[in-house]
């Protein structure tokens, strides 16, 4: 043999360490909504059906390469954060890549901040929510200040000659992100700033102060001096804040620059350094006399702000359930192309158990969001009002805590590969307690059921008729609900069991809705490891005579497979 063939078979050998097999791909170039068999059964069931074909054309936007790469982009370049320009003019400026206007400007454009405002009647909540149920799936950090807009709304209305001005601007789909006083834009958007230092979510101990130009009152300009220690997207053109009058803690609408057009003094003092949620800047302000125009009846600044926030909690729930669905498909994707010991992951008996089990919670957190997507939209009947009042504590309680673990459960499923930054796993991990602290934690939404059921108490028989709906379906759920209303009759220390209380209350909510309108696979499966096992158990316990293989065949993307 020549000696220059010897030499370069040699350097091949060294070379080739390798073949490349069994390698899993990335879940792209799917349609996120006609994929979601859970998805598009609830948008049907609940009023939504009009929506299909703009969904179907949104799902497969949302599910493309290019967009789901905008996600990653949005992440990777976080916001900058200048308090002067190069010549010391204060600006408070906040600048992002272009991944992130980009995703605001998809969101606006297809109302994801005022749909139901603009277009009120029949399912106009429930295909909002289904639009941002997708659009969350490909970044979250956006969806803060999309949510703040549409949540405003309901605020603004409490004073008319305000929403007058604001309303039209507020709800055009115009995304304009320019630092420019809102007589130059045809859009803006709302934030809030109501948590400060000494109080965090008791608003109550809050010390900004408001002093009045003038007669004050309702509409009327005061001058806001304080603090406020969690500013979600400073850059939005005008802010719902807290502060104290003479007569108590009110509402005021603060736009970042006066009326003679000069910059208001709501200064930013750093941005927060989040463990997730990056590509959203959070920051701590201080109002140094800033200008404010009072919102609703002076004094009563918590209930006037009370609609804005089930609104936002709401927004959590279908963004926790945005988060479970992508961290689910991720990990049913993967397992449906990986092999290990000799056999395709998911087929192997103890994985399917894992994946189905995460399946269930996701399609079971979805559902109750979708219910509540159809309350909101008929508010107008007491029953439908009644469970608004009382199930969006329940639901932002119970769907945002089981986020976090749902997402470390199917970063598992992936294996090491889904523990490294160049996966979509970690951001779904680090992004998935957000939910459940934003908007009040766990004992917050808690209380607030307490407070609910004792201020409304027809609000606790809404809740027993839209679950007993299913009764006599299902033997497990019966007892479970039976149970239930037996310990909400005893009122001793209800406050110290107050968790325990809201975890049935939303899993009896969820085996109702699933035991009503899922294939009996997945209501049979929720009942029985949900309601009947004993104890306290991980992901991936489900009990014997569940139907695995069905519940993964509905809930694995197809076409990403494919």
């Amino acid at each position: 043999m020549d000696t220059r063939t010897e030499t370069t078979q040699a350097a091949l050998y060294l070379a080739d360490t390798h073949e490349l097999s069994n390698l899993s791909t990335e879940l792209c170039d799917y349609n996120m909504y006609t994929e979601d068999a859970a998805l598009t059964e609830a948008v049907r069931r609940e009023g939504g059906q009009w929506a299909e074909p703009e969904l179907a054309e949104f799902g497969k936007m949302t599910g493309s390469a290019d967009y789901l790469e905008l996600g990653r982009l949005a992440n990777k370049f976080t916001p900058e954060f200048d308090s002067h320009d190069r010549f010391g003019k204060r600006v408070d400026l906040v600048s992002f890549h272009p991944a992130y206007h980009q995703l605001m400007k998809t969101a606006i454009e297809h109302g994801l901040h005022a749909s139901p405002w603009t277009k009120p009647g029949a399912g106009a909540h429930v295909a909002r929510a289904a639009r941002t149920y997708l659009q969350s799936q490909v970044e979250a950090g956006h969806g803060c200040p999309i949510t703040m807009t549409f949540a405003a709304v309901p605020a603004l209305r409490l004073q008319a000659d305000l929403a007058r001005v604001w309303e039209p601007k507020v709800t055009a789909p115009v995304y304009d992100p320019r630092n420019v006083p809102v007589e130059h834009k045809q859009g803006v958007t709302i934030g809030m700033a109501m948590t400060e230092k000494q109080g965090g979510s008791d608003v109550r101990s809050n010390s900004t102060r408001a002093y009045p130009l003038g007669v004050g009152g309702p509409g009327q300009a005061y001058e806001l001096v304080g603090h406020k220690y969690f500013v979600s997207a400073p850059m939005c053109d005008a802010f719902l804040v807290l502060a104290h009058t003479a007569a108590g803690l009110s509402c005021f609408l603060l736009p970042r620059w006066r009326p003679d057009g000069s910059k208001n003094a709501m200064q930013v003092l750093r941005l927060k350094k989040k463990m997730g949620n990056a590509s959203n800047a959070s920051s701590e302000t201080e109002l140094r006399g800033a200008l404010a125009w009072m919102v609703g009846e002076e004094g009563r600044g918590v209930r006037n702000i009370i609609e804005m926030v089930s609104m936002t909690r709401f927004d959590c729930m279908i963004g926790s359930s945005a988060g479970m669905r992508m961290a689910t498909s991720q990990a049913l994707h993967h397992c449906g192309v990986r092999s290990a010991f000799g056999k395709v992951l998911n087929q192997q008996p103890l994985m399917q158990n894992v994946l189905a089990d995460l399946a269930l919670e996701s399609e079971a957190a979805l559902t109750l969001s979708m219910r509540m997507a159809r309350a909101m939209d008929c508010r107008s009947q007491e029953q439908e009002d009644l469970l608004v009042r009382l199930v969006t504590a329940v639901g932002k309680y119970w769907i945002c805590k089981r986020t976090p673990n749902h997402a470390y459960e199917a970063m598992e499923c992936i294996g090491g590969s889904g523990v490294m930054e160049d996966s979509m796993m970690p951001r779904l991990y680090r992004e998935a307690p957000v939910n459940t602290i934003w908007e009040g934690s766990g004992n917050v939404q808690c209380l607030d059921v307490l407070r609910a059921l004792s201020k409304t108490p027809a609000v606790l028989d809404a809740f027993f008729a839209e679950v007993n709906q299913a009764r006599g379906a299902q033997a497990g759920l019966d007892r479970w609900v039976a149970d239930l209303a037996k310990e909400l009759k005893d009122l001793r220390d209800i406050e110290y069991r107050a968790r325990d209380l809201v975890d049935r209350m939303a899993l009896a909510l969820q085996a109702s809705l699933l035991v009503r309108h899922a294939p009996a696979f997945v209501g049979d499966a929720f009942c029985h490891s949900r309601l009947e096992q004993v104890g306290q158990h991980n992901y991936g316990t489900l009990p014997r005579g569940v139907d695995c293989a069905a519940i993964l065949a509905r809930a694995t993307p197809k076409s990403a497979t494919a």
